[in-house]
C-alpha cells in the first residue's frame, strides 16, 4: 500500500474531505494546493440507453380452440338462411291450404308474387346470399386467400403491379410538389391571396383535429344489441299467413281470418313448431341457431287482429310502391256465412245488407283503400272511414247484431210489431230464436272444431268414444308429427282393432233445421214497444256493467265465430249503433227542413 503525501506545512499524512467545500485538508486544517474537484452529475437525460437483447423461442403458443359449432350460421348469413326456411314454409302452407280448399291453381301463382313483393317491403329485405355470393366474386382462389378476403376485401396485386403503382404515386407526388411550389409562388407574389390561403389551410387544420378528437358515432345497427330482437315482427313467420290472406283477397275468396286460425290450431297448415315437427328438413335445421329456431316456431295461432293488421299494411305498401290495388271483400257470400252463423233467415241478409250500405261500412283491408265518404258541405275536408280499422267481416257481424237488436230489442223488453208491411212480421220470435242459437252453440260444442280450439274448453271426460279417437289423431299428428314413432315401437297393422270402426264418428258439420212458420212474429194491437223503438246503447268502455242475457248470447256466438274478444265485438257494434243514430237524425233533420219549405210556399 502506497504511504499518502505528507503535508508541506506540518507533515502530517492524515487528510480528510470536507463535505460543505469539497476542498482536502490535513489533520491541523491545511488545505491541499493544485486539487481540481470534478462532479460528474448529468442533468439531462442522454441518449444513451442500455438494451437487452433476448433471443425468441421457436416455440408456438398454442392457440386456444373455439367451442363453437362450425355448423351454425351466423350474422348475414343466418338472416338470409332464416328466410329460406321461411320461405320453404310457405310453399308447404301454399300446398296445404290448396289441397284443404280445393284452391285453383292461380292462387299457388299469386302467392309467389306476393311473397316477392312482400319481401320488397320488409325493413331489412334480406339480401344475397353472402356465402356463395363472395366465392363468385373470389374465383378458383386458394382458401386462405379467400379468408383473407372476406376479412379485409381487397384486390391482389403482383410484384410488377406493385411497381408501376408505386412508381404512378412518385409521379404523382412530384406532380403535386411542382404545383404546391407554383402554388406557393404565386401566394407570395399577391399577399391578398398568401393570407386566405393561410386561412384556409388553418380551417382545415383545425376541423382535422376536431375529427381525430371526437370519436366516432356508433352504427343504427350497432346500437341495436344487447336485448333487442335480432328479427322484427315484420320478419315472423305471422307475415306467411299474411300473404295468403291477401292472395285469397286478390281472388276474391270468401274467406275471414277466423278460417286460418282454425286450420293451424288443427295442424292442418303446417305454422306451429315447424322446426321440432319436421316441416323444415334436418339438412337445414342443422345451420339454426338457438334465436332462429325459437324465431321460426310460433307456439300459438296468430290472433285475428294483429293478423289483419300486418294484412292491411301491406296491401298499403304494394298501393303506395307498387301501384297494386287489392279488391274489395266479396260481400254477399261472406255475409251469407255471417247470417248463417248466427241463425238467422234471407230476411236478415236483407236487412243487414241494407244496414251496412247505410252506415257504408269499409269492405277493403285498410281504410285509405275505400271510396271517400260523401261531403255533407262544401268546406268539409275529405273524409275517410278513419275508424273502420278492424276486420270486414267483424263490420258485418256487428252490422248483424244491430239488426237484430232493432228488431227484437234484446234488452229485456220485448218487441211487437204492429204492421203487416213491417219486416220484422218475416222473423222468428224471439224466444225462438235464442233457444236455437243455444242448439248452434251445443253443436259447436260437439263439433270437430271445438277439439282443436284454444280457446274453447273441453275437457276429456266429456268426450264420446268417437270425438276421443279424433282427438287421440290430433294429439298424434300435432305433437309427433311426419315422425312414427309408434309404428316404430308398436307395428301393428291398421284395421286388425276390432273397436275402431265401432265408435260413432264425429260430427263435423251442424245440423241445420228450420224454424217452424208458427214461429213467426205476429201482428199485435197491444201497448208493447216496436221494433227500433226506445233503442237502448250499452257502452263497451263500462267495465261493471253486465250485458243482457239475450244480448250476451247473441254477442258471444258472433265473437266466436270471428274470432275476436266479446270487448271488442261490443266497441264496434256501439261505434255502429251510434253511427245509425245520427245518420236517423240528419234524415229526420232534412225531412224537417223539407217540411219548413212546403209550408213556407204554401
Amino acid at each position: 500500500m502506497a504511504l499518502r503525501k505528507k503535508c508541506p506545512v506540518c507533515g502530517s499524512r492524515k487528510w480528510h474531505k470536507e463535505p460543505s467545500s469539497g476542498l482536502i485538508t490535513c489533520s491541523e486544517g491545511h488545505v491541499l494546493q493544485n486539487y481540481r474537484n470534478e462532479t460528474n452529475e448529468a442533468e439531462d437525460f442522454v441518449p444513451h440507453a442500455m438494451r437487452k437483447r433476448t433471443l425468441k423461442s421457436s416455440r408456438k403458443k398454442k392457440e386456444k380452440l373455439s367451442k363453437a359449432d362450425p355448423l351454425l350460421y351466423h350474422g348475414p348469413r343466418a338472416h338470409y338462411h332464416y328466410f329460406q326456411c321461411l320461405q320453404l314454409i310457405f310453399r308447404k302452407q301454399v300446398a296445404a291450404l290448396t289441397r284443404l280448399w280445393d284452391l285453383p291453381a292461380e292462387y299457388e301463382t299469386v302467392c309467389r308474387d306476393l311473397w316477392v313483393l312482400h319481401l320488397g317491403l320488409l325493413p331489412s329485405p334480406p339480401s344475397a346470399e353472402p356465402y356463395h355470393h363472395a366465392r363468385e366474386q373470389q374465383g378458383d382462389r386458394p382458401p386462405e386467400a379467400r379468408v383473407t378476403s372476406l376479412q379485409t376485401p381487397r384486390p391482389t396485386q403482383t410484384p410488377t403491379e406493385g411497381a408501376s403503382d408505386s412508381e404512378d404515386e412518385g409521379r404523382k407526388q412530384a406532380a403535386d410538389h411542382s404545383s404546391s411550389s407554383s402554388e406557393s409562388s404565386d401566394a407570395e407574389s399577391d399577399p391578398e391571396m398568401a393570407a386566405l390561403m393561410r386561412e384556409a389551410s388553418e380551417t382545415s387544420s383545425s376541423e382535422d383535429e376536431d375529427a381525430r378528437e371526437k370519436p366516432p358515432q356508433p352504427d343504427s345497427a350497432a346500437k341495436r344489441t344487447g336485448k333487442h330482437r335480432t328479427y322484427s315482427k315484420y320478419d315472423a313467420p305471422v307475415n306467411t299467413i299474411a300473404v295468403l290472406v291477401l292472395a285469397c283477397w286478390t281472388l276474391r275468396l270468401p274467406v275471414v281470418y277466423n278460417d286460418f286460425v282454425k286450420v293451424i290450431e288443427a295442424y292442418e297448415l303446417p305454422y306451429l313448431d315447424p322446426v321440432r315437427r319436421g316441416i323444415i328438413p334436418s339438412s337445414m335445421t342443422a345451420h339454426l341457431t338457438k334465436q332462429t329456431v325459437q324465431a321460426l316456431s310460433p307456439h300459438y295461432a296468430p290472433d285475428v287482429l294483429a293478423l289483419h293488421t300486418l294484412v292491411s299494411r301491406l296491401a298499403k305498401l304494394m298501393q303506395t310502391s307498387y301501384g297494386i290495388w287489392t279488391p274489395e271483400l266479396n260481400a254477399a257470400p261472406v255475409l251469407w256465412r255471417v247470417v248463417r252463423d248466427l241463425g238467422g233467415t234471407p230476411v236478415l241478409y236483407t236487412l243487414t245488407k241494407t244496414i251496412s250500405h247505410t252506415l257504408s261500412l269499409t269492405l277493403s283491408l285498410h281504410y285509405s283503400l275505400a271510396p271517400k265518404l260523401e261531403k255533407a258541405r262544401q268546406s268539409d275536408a275529405e273524409r275517410y272511414h278513419q275508424f273502420d280499422n278492424v276486420p270486414p267481416e267483424v263490420s258485418l257481424v256487428a252490422a248483424a247484431i244491430v239488426v237484430l237488436r232493432l228488431v227484437y230489442g234484446l234488452d229485456g223488453s220485448p218487441r211487437v210489431p204492429n204492421e203487416k208491411e213491417d219486416p220484422a212480421c218475416s222473423l222468428p220470435r224471439l224466444q225462438e230464436y235464442l233457444s236455437y242459437v243455444k242448439e248452434l252453440n251445443a253443436d259447436q260444442v260437439r263439433g270437430k272444431d271445438a277439439l282443436f280450439s284454444a280457446a274453447l274448453p273441453l275437457h276429456v271426460t266429456d268426450m264420446t268414444d268417437g270425438t276421443l279417437d279424433v282427438y287421440i289423431s290430433f294429439c298424434e299428428r300435432a305433437l309427433l308429427g311426419k315422425s312414427d314413432i309408434p309404428g316404430e315401437y308398436f307395428p301393428i297393422r291398421e284395421g286388425d282393432s276390432g273397436h275402431e270402426n265401432s265408435a260413432a264418428p264425429i260430427r263435423e258439420s251442424t245440423s241445420r233445421r228450420n224454424v217452424p212458420p208458427t214461429a213467426l212474429h205476429q201482428v199485435s194491437d197491444t201497448g208493447d214497444l216496436r221494433p227500433g223503438e226506445a233503442f237502448k246503447i250499452f257502452s263497451a268502455r263500462d267495465v261493471f256493467g253486465a250485458l243482457p242475457g239475450e244480448y250476451q248470447l247473441v254477442v258471444d256466438k258472433a265473437a266466436g265465430w270471428v274470432g275476436v274478444s266479446e270487448e271488442c265485438m261490443c266497441a264496434v257494434v256501439e261505434r255502429l249503433e251510434r253511427r245509425l243514430i245520427r245518420w236517423w237524425d240528419s234524415v229526420r233533420r232534412k225531412e224537417r227542413r223539407a217540411s219548413r219549405g212546403e209550408d213556407e210556399d204554401r
